[in-house]
């Protein structure tokens, strides 16, 4: 008896055994499966909007991705009564973790079956899996159910008014409309750059400033619209181009110059404290910190207002009283140590020289927000007024500024006093005139037949349109 106990026993014993080893083959499986990267269980991801617009032309665009790697997908288009499989694919490259699908309409029957060429909403079905050991090997998947509706309507574009030329340097203005029921976006190029338009008096209608920049040589314009079924528009601008010469001056650097204001500019800025010979130091002030200037003078006038506007009025700026001009914008200037054969720098001179009486007053002939009140190296103390529209003014060298950041301010404010600050040798304004960050001929804004003709005559006309509607 005490035998088969013994043997009974150790049967037991090994089952135990055998039974724990099980257990723990089958927890360190379990473990493994819910932790092992083959083993994932993220599910695929497509990227598209549950309602798409199609013009049938192009293909739909739908983007795919598994961290795992896709192993298949199938795509069905169905115009409720009919269904087809446009796409259907193993896919054998190992690690494709993203791929673009292009759905494309079937134009021809698949399988005996066509779909309805007269249908403007269709069903597109996609299903994705991946190449995870999940789901018994099967690996995961997702399904979408897209909505697509038909457009092949290119976008409305109306142009309203525009300014009739444009001259080198010089500015314009536009007003016109975009309409189409699934516009995504767009855009009005001239001269190679885009330029934000200000929506006008109603829903669907815009007025933009453009500006021809004055070292450019050739310049059109025209307007650009696509809507979400890729349907695209172009409109071009028909404005009369004058091209216009800019006078090119030779400016001999003096060593009363250098060792004078240059230096003091010099010293000034710790970047170009250290540079001791004199003509390098007269190109990094002429040239770095000009650079440098200019590009915050351009940053700060690109911003244009996303708010409707009900009107804009401008009247000609005459900032100076009997103010002279003494320099003229678009001045290329080329500077010479020695003789000319030996040039040292070039420049572009971008705004109006004016010159009266020692520290004269200086008034805003506009109504306008203050955007910038400091000081600005070569320009020296230096004001900028935002007017709208992406139109702004600025006022170079002053010896006092009267208006702080952010103030605004009315028609005839009085904001700043002519000085010598900056790049200055003598007592005088540097008038600057900026749209939506390139400068342009300041004579323009301060010619009240130019501004009747180019800005008034056009809000007039783009007012009658849009008022009769």
């Amino acid at each position: 008896m005490r035998r088969r106990r013994n043997i009974y026993s150790k049967k037991k014993s090994g089952s135990k055994s055998l039974m724990i080893i099980i257990l723990g083959l089958i927890i360190g499986a379990s473990g493994y499966i819910f932790t092992a990267e083959e083993f994932e269980r993220q599910a695929p991801v497509i990227e598209v909007s549950e309602n798409l617009y199609w013009n049938r032309r192009d293909p739909l665009l739908v983007n795919i991705s598994d961290e795992t790697g896709l192993k298949s997908y199938e795509v069905k288009v169905s115009d409720g009564k009919n269904i087809i499989t446009v796409a259907n694919e193993l896919i054998l490259e190992a690690n494709q973790k993203e791929r673009t699908l292009e759905i494309k309409y079937p134009k021809k029957a698949v399988d005996g079956v066509m779909l309805d060429p007269k249908s403007t909403q269709f069903k597109v079905h996609i299903n994705v899996t991946d190449k995870s050991n999940w789901n018994f090997f099967q690996g995961n998947s997702t399904d979408a159910l897209i909505n697509v509706k038909v457009d092949y309507k290119r976008p409305d574009i109306n142009v309203l008014s525009n300014s009739y030329s444009v001259t080198q340097g010089g500015s314009g203005l536009i007003i016109f409309q975009v309409k189409d029921e699934a516009l995504k976006e767009f855009h009005l190029e001239a001269g190679g750059r885009n330029f934000k338009a200000v929506p006008y008096k109603k829903e669907g209608y815009y007025a933009s400033l453009v500006a021809w920049p004055f070292n450019q040589e050739n310049f059109s314009a025209r307007i650009v619209a696509e809507d979400f079924a890729r349907n695209k528009r172009v409109v071009n601008i028909p404005f009369f181009t004058i091209a216009k010469r800019y006078k090119v001056s030779w400016i001999k650097a003096k060593d009363k110059f250098i060792n004078g204001k240059i230096s003091d500019l010099a010293d000034s800025d710790p970047q170009y404290a250290l540079i001791k010979d004199g003509v390098k130091k007269l190109k990094a002030i002429n040239e770095d910190m000009r650079m440098i200037n200019e590009k915050l003078i351009h940053t700060l006038s690109k911003e244009v207002p996303d708010d409707m506007i009900d009107s804009w009025e401008i009247k000609p700026f005459y900032p100076l009283k009997n103010g002279a001009k003494v320099a003229s914008y678009g001045d290329k200037r080329h500077y010479y140590y020695g003789d000319k054969s030996n040039e040292i720098s070039l420049s572009y001179h971008v705004g109006l020289d004016m010159a009266s009486t020692k520290m004269a007053q200086i008034v805003s002939s506009n109504a306008g927000k203050v955007v910038y009140s400091e000081y600005n190296g070569i320009y020296g103390n230096m004001p900028m007024i935002d007017h709208g529209l992406g139109l702004y003014t600025l006022y170079g060298h002053c010896s006092n500024i009267m208006v702080q950041d952010r103030d605004e301010i009315t028609a005839g404010t009085a904001i700043a006093q002519t000085g010598v600050s900056g790049l200055a040798l003598g007592d005088h304004l540097h008038f600057g005139v900026l749209v939506q960050g390139i400068e342009v001929r300041p004579e323009e804004w301060m010619d009240k037949k130019w501004i009747r003709d180019n800005i008034d005559k056009i809000f007039k006309e783009a007012d009658k349109i849009i008022d009769g509607i």
